[in-house]
């Protein structure tokens, strides 16, 4: 429950869908339930549905603009416009910020870049109500979202809009698009007042910080505020498996296809839980890999329970990846990238294998390195992510927000 005598009554969650479409909506909407359980009454805003029955209860009331996404819409002209500026967006956000108290109200927004658009800056930065504003990529800086180079297959170290940004093709589809996308973030900086508006930001990792701080207006307040991982099964038998299974995506940023040769080279059995543009390369680089498409949550669980260890190839920024947290929650080791964020978790020798460069001899030598690794305790790490942790810390943050404004 909430503090008796605290401020908090009422959380305006705001984000682009209604529905678990990854990492960050689910976080979003575990947020809603979490504080809902608590005590706390709570509007969950949101461009697209449609809405999950996870979102369905007493406390928790639902407002969805039943939008297209970008990528949804079938006019494309309409989702160009509309990703630069969502007029209905805006208004309705406005709409319901009107209705809060702000001396027992605030409102957590996590993220706008696939439906909200940047018009709901004007809202999040008017001040009427405390804002806290979750980074759960990097839309915040760079226009495409990732600080990765897609043609190159790199992480980006240029800064964000600069010249040397501008005149380099880093989409992954075309320069037009890139140009859409410098576009949105002129935007955003601009009459969005993204970020400069902002007043408190969370952070889910000291990799993301390092990376956004210095496109963080000074005088915002920065909230560390890892997102909540629960264990999703029964601790796993190590002995038993051999199985390297790879989560996710399979898209050229998630190095799914380097990690496909190197099992080869490393002479591992792969198992890809996903789907995505890479599929048929993944096949035929590695014909002997299981690619099972997207599953359902229980299924994931399920291939995590035949892994020998999980293998997370990322090749950029990763904010805080979950699948590695729930993999080391049952006791599965990790292989990853050191510049990943999923490498704070993980202890090079003790639960995973950290490598140093996104080089396939690197990651074989990984492969063959992590089946020494046993049995290991993930007690501290389950303490640290856990839902009850994250609620302590949100609330707290939450408190200290209406506290100021007074």
């Amino acid at each position: 429950m909430i503090k008796s005598n605290g401020r908090l009554r009422t959380v305006l969650i705001v984000g682009d869908f209604a529905d678990i479409t990854g990492g960050q909506a689910k976080v979003a909407i575990e947020t809603a339930r979490l504080l809902a359980d608590a005590g706390v009454s709570v509007v969950f805003f949101a461009a697209s549905g449609p809405v999950s029955a996870m979102l369905d209860q007493a406390r928790i009331r639902v407002v969805c603009l039943d939008q297209k996404t970008l990528t949804d819409n079938p006019s494309r002209v309409n989702a160009m416009l509309t990703g630069l500026w969502n007029r209905q967006a805006l208004k309705a956000l406005r709409h319901e910020m009107a209705g809060l108290d702000p001396a027992s109200s605030v409102v957590h927004c996590h993220g706008w870049a696939k439906a909200l658009s940047p018009s709901v800056g004007r809202a999040l930065t008017s001040g009427t109500v405390p804002v806290l504003y979750t980074m759960h990529e990097y839309f915040l800086a760079c226009p495409n979202g990732g600080f990765f180079d897609y043609r190159k297959q790199e992480i980006c170290t240029r800064r964000a809009l600069s010249a040397a940004c501008l005149t380099t093709n880093c989409d992954s589809r075309h320069m037009s698009h890139k140009l859409w996308r410098v576009a949105r973030s002129v935007v955003a900086r601009g009459i969005g007042r993204l970020p400069g508006g902002l007043a408190h930001v969370a952070y889910i990792s000291r990799t993301q910080l390092q990376a956004m701080k210095p496109y963080l207006p000074a005088t915002a307040r920065l909230h560390a505020l890892p997102n909540p991982v629960s264990v999703g099964g029964d601790r796993v038998d190590l002995a038993r498996n051999d199985a390297f299974v790879f989560v996710g995506r399979l898209s050229p940023e998630k190095g799914g296809l380097q990690f496909a040769r190197a099992a080869r080279e490393a002479g591992v059995r792969a198992v890809f839980v996903g789907d995505g543009p890479e599929a048929a390369a993944i096949r035929a680089a590695n014909p002997e890999a299981k690619v099972t498409g997207w599953v359902n949550p229980q299924a994931v669980q399920d291939h995590l329970s035949q892994a020998r260890a999980l293998v997370f190839p990322s090749l950029w920024y990763e904010g805080q990846p979950l699948v590695p947290i729930e993999a080391l929650l049952r006791g599965i080791p990790v292989v990853c990238g050191s510049w990943s964020a999923a490498s704070e978790v993980v202890q090079d020798g003790v639960n995973g294998v950290i490598y140093t460069a996104p080089l396939i001899p690197a990651l074989v030598q990984s492969l063959r390195r992590v089946t020494a690794i046993g049995p290991f305790d993930p007690a501290v790490l389950a303490d640290q992510v856990s839902p009850e942790r994250y609620l302590n810390r949100l609330t707290d943050i939450f408190e200290s927000m209406l506290a100021q404004k007074t």
